[in-house]
């Protein structure tokens, strides 16, 4: 089997959708203990008081990472397994909007723990966001408002706004597509076993510390911003991306442009993320 054919016939959707069941179940166990109020406490201190804190927090962790990378292969397999075909373009822009939303709330989970990864990554969300032209100030309250508010409407969107759009952008492809548990028992136990014996991260803040990298997604975009202005690196470069993605599902030469471009951007953030990892 050549890697294309294992990209095409493998389940992604169906394993990404089971890491989303797992993640949320999770997470609920950890809703009812986390304060906003106090977020790297309230965070850090589920491990120590809550009962199976530890447990559930590695839980929410790993499964919420596993959606993400199986939400991306599903979208490869699509590209791929329709190579010869034209996508239905409306659906395929809210298939993209679905990563894009799953991206927002891996991200968010990040920033909610408040450690020194959290509060780098939410830094860098607000200085992009407000970044923006006419726009950024509107945009920053809406997600984050993170430096006037705190936590609260990260922890609003993170729990219930994010969610929404996720479901909206797969509503179609939801109800006409069902996954249970028991279809993917291997990857449910392997992830609680994981869960099991290896604790989420989570880094405490520490003086005399002047480089803190965010989360591995963002590592080339940090990298980025050391020689970019935030609208440029932080705005301009990710949006080409997102440009691009929704141009696969457009008519040729727009689809086979789009898919170089896409090829070219990857390679680029690949390199910049290695220097970051590497610093």
């Amino acid at each position: 089997m050549d890697i294309r054919t294992f990209i095409v016939e493998t389940k992604w959707g169906g394993m990404s959708l089971v890491s989303l069941y797992l993640s949320v179940l999770s997470g609920m166990a950890l809703a009812l203990q986390y304060d906003p109020a106090t977020p790297f406490f309230s965070a850090s201190s589920l491990d120590l008081l809550a009962p199976f804190g530890q447990f559930f927090r590695a839980c929410h962790f790993y499964s919420s990472q596993l959606f993400f990378l199986f939400s991306l292969s599903h979208l490869a397999a699509i590209i791929l397994a329709k190579a010869d075909q034209q996508l239905r373009f409306g659906k395929w822009l809210l298939l993209v909007g679905s990563v894009l939303a799953a991206l927002l709330l891996l991200f968010t989970g990040y920033v909610l723990r408040a450690d020194a990864t959290g509060e780098a990554a939410g830094v860098i969300a607000e200085n992009i966001t407000l970044s923006i032209p006419y726009l950024g100030a509107v945009l920053n309250s809406l997600l984050f408002a993170i430096e006037a508010e705190g936590m609260k409407r990260v922890y609003a969107n993170h729990l219930i706004g994010l969610g929404l759009v996720w479901g909206i952008c797969c509503w179609d492809h939801l109800r006409r597509y069902r996954v249970t548990f028991a279809q993917h028992s291997l990857l449910l136990f392997a992830t609680v076993g994981v869960s099991l014996f290896l604790a989420a991260p989570m880094e405490p803040a520490r003086l005399g510390l002047f480089h803190i990298q965010g989360p591995w997604f963002l590592l080339g975009l940090q990298e980025l911003l050391r020689y970019l202005d935030p609208f440029w690196a932080g705005v301009i470069f990710p949006s080409t991306l997102v440009v691009a993605l929704a141009c696969v599902g457009a008519a040729e030469p727009w689809r086979r442009r789009s898919l170089l471009y896409i090829a070219g951007w990857l390679a680029v953030y690949l390199i910049l993320s290695v220097i970051a990892a590497v610093r």
